[in-house]
């Protein structure tokens, strides 16, 4: 029966466009002399990927794959199979209806561990195929005695949560740290909670959190190396509370519900400071909370290590010191600009130099520099805060966002009179910059006069160096992404606990950097198109955000599917 089913799979195998028979005969001759699966061979050596396998492993024995990132697990149906035994035979139970119990594995040929299933739940065992990463993500995730596990111990007691300790007077910084935790802890479980979900964020690295109110749940997510993973949340009746307790650590009006408010707090744990920003935004089923982690430990302000490739990195350290003119740091929410800007301001820095920035709100402390608060509300705008710089003799002037034509005029008209301007622009390439620019309504000759260079960048995931592989490329790969023949492999991430199976640790730099040169401001003079600003600049040789993407790709720092995801096609 065994050799029946292992023939269908070969012929499943031979008759699929994922491999040649050449390399599935090579394949099977490896396996045969190392006596590991089939299926490992083939994804070790490159052949094919783990989803694939999913495929001809579901067509084969007509088992049907799933997809554990978008399945919800009661806690109930988790413990029907205890942990060791999920991580024993890579097996996790995902539903129960009646006496049959359906359970997600890797290898559904392994017999012996379904009928050990069968012995131990007491139920008839239904089973579906999961890849080997999505299923070690999802013990993690169900298993592990995290915020949700502690959380669901509070339901009951959530309802004679006294509110007046929500509602407590607290400062704008609020610092919590252990010993005044522990004893908030048996005052009020919606302050363990929060801060179990804060702290988590911090454990995992997370930028970003996301608590957002369902129809039936509470959603959690944390951003993780820029990419959104869904995390076990907090019952949905905890949702006001919690809310309100973010609200009192951000000093925002915890009686309003209508409108958006933005504020920030600071939290001490383990001796560390980190900041948290926070956005709170109405929605139809409440409101939905946004924090920005800013944690000062984990983040290295050194142009040098940013990760940008030799050739643009000379041009920026460059232009940085020059005297006066304005450099522009392009590119979507979250994609570093802050950090190459704090890094570009402690290149320069000298004792020599005074170097004023505006910021809202100021994200790191640097030594040496004045910084501002941007506040709106009582009138300190970025270009209140610019015109206020002009008047204290400064060398350097950075500005933490460029959102209005009035900020932009200001600035222009600092960096020709004299001053080196940094700041940063939403747009999503450096050619872009000058079209957006313009159609703020700057004139083509201020542009040409007062910018001398404008970076977009991307962060990028890195590859984890401890189970990084490497496999050949492809024909149809090299002629997409113009490849040259003298290289003949690729790498990615096969997955381990390190990198929480997801192949990537960490995150890199991205950047184009368009030079200013004679002919691209005659371009931005005749009020060229972007197109054409970007091929006169790759002429000259700018590389693009894509070139910069496959040279890291070829080096083995990231993957093609990375640059893939954050780049478009030159």
């Amino acid at each position: 029966m065994v050799q029946s089913i292992k023939e269908k799979i070969l012929e499943v195998l031979t008759r699929s466009n994922f491999l040649t028979k050449e390399q599935l005969d090579e394949a099977v001759a490896a396996q045969k002399k190392t006596g590991r699966q089939l299926s490992e061979v083939l994804t070790t050596m490159g052949y094919m990927s783990q989803k694939d396998l999913v495929i001809v492993l579901s067509q084969s024995l007509n088992i049907p794959p799933i997809n554990l990132k978008k399945v919800k697990i009661d806690s109930s149906v988790i413990g029907i199979i205890p942990r060791e035994m999920a991580e024993k035979y890579q097996a996790i139970a995902v539903s129960k209806i009646g006496k049959i119990v359906t359970v997600a594995m890797v290898d559904p040929l392994n017999v012996l561990a379904i009928d050990e299933l069968k012995v131990l739940t007491n139920y008839e065992i239904k089973i579906v195929i999961a890849m080997p990463e999505e299923l070690k993500a999802a013990i993690n995730t169900f298993y592990s005695e995290s915020a949700n596990e502690q959380i669901k111990g509070f339901i009951d007691n959530v309802k004679e949560m006294d509110l007046e300790l929500i509602e407590e007077k607290i400062d704008a910084e609020v610092t919590v740290n252990t010993q005044k935790l522990l004893r908030d802890i048996e005052d009020a479980p919606v302050v363990k909670v929060t801060n179990m979900i804060l702290t988590e964020a911090i454990k995992h690295k997370a930028s970003d959190v996301l608590i957002e109110p369902q129809e039936k749940g509470l959603r959690l997510r944390y951003r993780l190396d820029g990419i959104l993973h869904e995390f076990p949340g907090p019952p949905k009746s905890m949702h006001e509370a919690i809310v309100s307790r973010i609200k009192v650590m951000a000093v925002l009006n915890i009686a309003e519900h209508r409108l958006p408010q933005d504020g920030r707090f600071k939290i001490k744990v383990n001796e560390r400071e980190v900041d948290f920003r926070v956005s709170i935004m109405p929605s139809s089923h409440g409101e939905k909370v946004a924090l920005r982690v800013l944690d000062k430990s984990v983040v290295v302000l050194d142009i040098d290590r940013m990760g940008f490739e030799a050739d643009p990195l000379k041009k920026i350290k460059e232009l940085a010191m020059e005297p006066h003119g304005m450099m522009l740091i392009c590119g979507p929410t979250g994609s570093g600009k802050s950090t190459t800007l704090y890094s570009i301001l402690k290149y320069i820095d000298d004792p020599e130099k005074n170097l004023c920035s505006a910021e809202d709100p100021v994200e790191y402390q640097l030594e040496g520099i004045n910084q501002v608060n941007v506040n709106p509300d009582v009138g300190l705008t970025f270009a209140a805060a610019l015109r206020s710089f002009l008047r204290q003799d400064p060398d350097v002037i950075m500005v933490g966002e460029i959102r209005d034509v009035e900020t932009l005029d200001i600035g222009i008209k600092a960096a020709l009179t004299g001053h080196l301007v940094l700041s940063t622009l939403h747009t999503t390439e450096a050619a872009g910059a000058i079209t957006r620019m313009v159609n703020m309504g700057i004139e083509p000759f201020l542009i040409t006069s007062s910018c001398i260079l404008v970076c977009a960048q991307r962060l990028i995931r890195r590859i984890c160096e401890k189970c990084k592989i490497s496999y050949p490329i492809s024909e149809q790969t090299r002629d997409k992404f113009k490849i040259p023949d003298k290289f003949t492999e690729l790498y990615k991430g096969k997955g381990c606990e390190k990198c929480d199976n997801t192949g990537y640790a960490g995150r890199v730099g991205l950047c184009e950097v368009l030079v200013l040169t004679p002919d691209i401001r005659d371009l931005i003079m005749a009020k060229a198109q972007e197109n054409v600003i970007k091929a006169k600049a790759r002429e000259e040789g700018m590389a693009t955000l894509r070139e910069n993407g496959v040279t890291k790709a070829l080096k083995g720092i990231t993957t093609l599917e990375e640059v893939t995801r954050l780049t478009i096609s030159d």
